[in-house]
């Protein structure tokens, strides 16, 4: 039986994009979050070989060292012509700095060395799994993708990571350049959400608030 969600939840993140795109998708059920980042949770080592994997090491060690449920995203950018990289080492290929144009750079140098220019050569598509964790080691996991192809160069500021050279399938703008409001939909009242994350996020609120 799942439990119901308490007023407070711990995002498991370090991440300040990722922590702000999870807000605003919970603020609509009134539920306050904060990351581990503020209570100084450690960052878990990300040793799973998949996202669900990687997901539920971050959310059960929030979980169990804030004494209360935690939600945790791993996700990342597949490309299809590099065999699904840089999928879960996404956030890697940025390297320490985190710098992302730097890791756009290097998938476009891949795709430039096959001569990959069309956009039927650049398909890729961006998961997310959300796994939604507590103390006594209880966790559910949510899956989210969405498809489309890759653009240069990289387009907008808004989101974050690889979002500026990705351009979803039916629309002709990026991540990059869409507000929070288009890529998240609204959950509550039935409408398709767009991105990843989104998609996951709203899986998990028709398990655990089927009547919102």
């Amino acid at each position: 039986m799942r439990s119901s969600l308490p007023d407070r939840i711990v995002i498991a993140t370090h991440n300040p994009g990722k922590l702000r795109e999870m807000r605003q998708l919970l603020a609509p059920y009134g539920i306050d979050a904060v990351s581990a980042a503020e209570l100084g949770l450690p960052e878990p080592l990300e040793s799973g070989g998949s996202f669900d994997a990687n997901a539920q090491i971050k959310a059960l060690a929030a979980a169990k060292a804030a004494g209360v449920a935690a939600l945790a995203d791993d996700s990342g950018l597949c490309v299809e012509a590099l065999g699904g990289a840089p999928g879960i080492y996404s956030a890697r290929w940025a390297g320490e700095s985190k710098d992302f144009l730097m890791a756009m750079e290097r998938i476009e140098a891949a795709l430039r060395e096959r001569d990959f220019f069309r956009p039927e050569q650049r398909r890729a598509w961006f998961v997310s799994v959300l796994t939604l964790a507590w103390p006594d080691g209880r966790a559910e996991s949510f899956e989210g993708r969405v498809d489309g192809a890759l653009v240069w160069p990289p387009r907008g500021a808004m989101g974050f990571g690889y979002d500026p050279i990705f351009l979803p399938d039916g629309h002709d703008r990026s991540f990059g350049e869409m507000s929070p409001e288009e890529k998240h939909g609204l959950p509550r009242d039935g409408s398709v959400a767009l991105s990843h994350r989104a998609r996951a996020f709203q899986a998990l609120a028709r398990a655990y608030f089927p009547s919102g």
